[in-house]
């Protein structure tokens, strides 16, 4: 089966205990990177650009969700500014900052990001790439 969709893969859930509010908090904050809700299910939604990769979900066991230590979901950003508006739109939200908008040493000249925990403390970031300052380092 073909498909157009650049990812390796298909699709993540975080599981939430706060459900309506958490959907909330994804569909303001996912917006700033251009991403929507895709599809519903009772007690899930997904959302993305063009297909359904990042699902927020009330645990199908019926138990309490929690975090994983040393799990994150990462965010591609088209820019600078788009990482921004994703860091302030996440904290307007509810959500708590775990990593200011900016480079981080360890991670390349090229990267620019932020950390965010949402209502369920998952840490979440919303990053971009510098193509062309990578190229111009010889790192892309």
């Amino acid at each position: 089966m073909a498909s157009d969709n650049p990812s390796i893969i298909s699709h993540v859930s975080v599981g939430t205990n706060r459900y309506t509010e958490a959907r909330a908090f994804y569909e303001k904050v996912l917006a700033t990177l251009g991403c929507r809700i895709i599809m519903e299910h009772p007690g899930a939604t997904a959302f993305g650009k063009q297909f359904p990769e990042f699902w927020v979900q009330e645990p199908h066991d019926g138990k309490k969700a929690a975090t994983g230590n040393g799990i994150h979901f990462g965010f591609m950003a088209g820019s600078k500014a788009e990482v921004d508006t994703f860091h302030k739109a996440a904290i307007a939200a509810g959500g708590s900052d775990d990593g200011k908008p900016g480079g981080r040493a360890d991670y390349g000249e090229p990267y620019y990001g932020c950390f965010i925990r949402d209502l369920d403390g998952h840490k979440i970031e919303a990053a971009f790439w510098d193509e062309d300052l990578a190229k111009k380092l010889g790192m892309g």
